[in-house]
C-alpha cells in the first residue's frame, strides 16, 4: 500500500489500535481480536518482545486483506525504522520526533507519525514530510492541545495517543483530531472476546462522534 493510500486509511478509519503485550503469543492474539472487532489499522509497538517477528507474521497473515494495515510503534531511530518497514510496516510511529527516523521513513516512502506536544515540534515535523502528527501523551495535554495548534498550523492532521478511551473519544474529534490511538483502554486484559466487543464499542463511538461534528458542528 502506498504511502498516500495509508494516510487516507487512517483518517478514513479513525482510529490506530497500539499494541503491547508481554509475549508474542500474546500480541498476536490481542490483534486477531482487535481486527475482529472491526478495527483495521494496527500499531505493534517495539516494547513488544519479538515485535519485528510479530510484524513480519501479520502481515502475511493479512496480506490478502487488504484493509488491514500493520504498523510500527514507539521507533526511536532511523535503524529501527529501516528494520520493521523492511518486515513490512506499512507505517512508522514515534513517541517524539526524529529527524533520523523521518529521512529513513521518507526514504522508502512510508508514513512517519512522531510524537509531538508543542508548536516548535509541530513546525518541525511539518518541515520534516509529517502528514499526521501524533498528540502525545494525550492525557497530559488534553483535545484543547488539537484546537490551540490547528490556530497556527491548520495545515496539520493531528492524532492524539494517550489517555484516549470510549468516553472521551467525541472530545478528541470535536477538537479536530483527523484520528485517534489507542492502547491499554482497548487491549486491556487477557479476555480476547471482550477486546472485540470493546473495538466494535470503539467503532461506534468514532463513527457516532464524526456524525455529530457533522451535523452540530462540534
Amino acid at each position: 500500500m502506498k504511502k498516500e493510500q495509508v494516510i487516507i486509511k487512517i483518517k478514513e478509519q479513525g482510529i490506530v489500535a497500539v499494541i503491547r503485550a508481554e509475549s508474542k503469543e500474546e500480541g498476536e492474539r490481542i490483534i486477531d481480536a482487535v481486527v475482529s472487532g472491526g478495527i483495521s489499522l494496527i500499531e505493534i509497538t517495539m516494547t513488544v518482545p519479538n515485535a519485528v517477528s510479530i510484524i513480519e507474521a501479520m502481515v502475511k497473515k493479512y496480506e490478502t486483506r487488504r484493509n488491514v494495515v500493520i504498523g510500527a510503534g514507539t521507533v526511536l531511530d532511523g535503524a529501527t525504522a529501516r528494520h520493521v518497514i523492511l518486515a513490512g510496516a506499512a507505517f512508522v510511529v514515534s513517541p517524539g520526533f526524529s529527524l533520523e527516523t523521518a529521512t529513513m521513513c521518507n526514504r522508502y516512502c512510508v508514513p512517519y507519525l512522531p510524537g509531538v506536544m508543542t508548536p516548535t515540534e509541530a513546525v518541525t515535523a511539518l518541515e520534516a514530510g509529517c502528514s499526521i502528527l501524533k498528540i502525545f501523551p494525550g492525557n497530559v495535554v488534553g483535545p484543547e492541545a488539537i484546537r490551540s495548534l490547528k490556530g497556527p498550523l491548520p495545515q496539520g492532521d493531528y492524532m492524539p495517543t494517550g489517555g484516549v478511551d470510549i468516553d472521551n473519544v467525541e472530545q478528541w474529534i470535536a477538537a479536530g483530531a483527523c484520528a485517534v490511538g489507542t492502547g491499554s483502554s482497548l487491549t486491556k486484559g487477557t479476555d480476547y472476546q471482550a477486546i472485540t466487543d470493546r473495538a466494535r464499542r470503539f467503532t461506534e463511538a468514532v463513527h457516532t462522534a464524526r456524525s455529530n461534528v457533522l451535523e452540530h458542528g462540534r
